[in-house]
């Protein structure tokens, strides 16, 4: 239960991007196309609901977007999410509608579905986080191995080599991550899970479960 139709609502995101995303059965081979599918999607905005403050940069006019938030192309920021404090948006991040960025979180290479929330300190990098997935406050995705070797997927007992050298993580529909967690490369998490404060991750998530260690994961009731 890793694949994208099996984590992800496509209804929940940008047209575009749910006809990219199905292209593709895993969502780590969908990373590498972000930035030039939200400037295809750019594009195509409406001019009477988007700014259009720089080169390949989207703000929905009903956002809030914080004065000392830093917002790298490409991006596209959608209706009513708010942008906090601090925010530092490296590029190459779609943003649905109704989401939250929070103070002094940093996202690159991301697709956030609707409704997302990331609100406090949190680092998503090379992911997708799907519908109403929450993180609490400091949980990160690491994207990078430590001996810089590509990822391989783990999914009970199956493995599944990538060839890519950095993923986050993907986040299915409705998850819940706990504070201060963090998801190491290539983790995938199912729908409506719940991965407990302090954890470290590592491998797959199945829908509808709690993580409260790597060791112990139980169904969710």
């Amino acid at each position: 239960m890793i694949t994208i139709q099996d984590l992800f609502s496509l209804d929940k995101t940008y047209p575009e991007a749910a006809e990219y995303l199905s292209a593709f059965t895993y969502g780590w081979e969908a990373l590498s196309g972000i930035s030039e599918l939200i400037i295809k999607i750019g594009k195509n905005l409406p001019e009477e609901e988007y700014d259009h403050p720089s080169e390949n940069v989207w703000i929905a006019k009903d956002a809030v977007v914080f004065p000392s938030a830093f917002i790298g192309a490409p991006c596209i920021i959608g209706r009513r999410t708010e942008v906090r404090h601090c925010a530092f948006i490296r590029g190459s991040a779609l943003v649905g509608d109704d989401c939250v960025v929070g103070n002094s979180t940093e996202l690159k290479n991301v697709i956030l579905f609707n409704d997302v929330q990331v609100p406090h300190y949190n680092y998503v990098g090379d992911s997708i986080l799907g519908y109403k997935a929450h993180m609490g406050a400091g949980s990160i995705t690491s994207n990078v191995r430590s001996d810089k070797q590509s990822i391989t997927v783990h999914d009970r007992g199956t493995d599944i080599p990538t060839g890519i050298r950095k993923i986050g993580a993907m986040v299915g529909d409705h998850a819940e991550i706990g504070c201060n967690a963090v998801l190491n490369p290539g983790t995938v998490v199912g729908r409506n899970s719940v991965v407990y404060p302090l954890c470290s991750v590592r491998g797959t998530i199945p829908q509808d479960s709690i993580c409260k260690t790597t060791e112990i994961i139980v169904e969710k009731r």
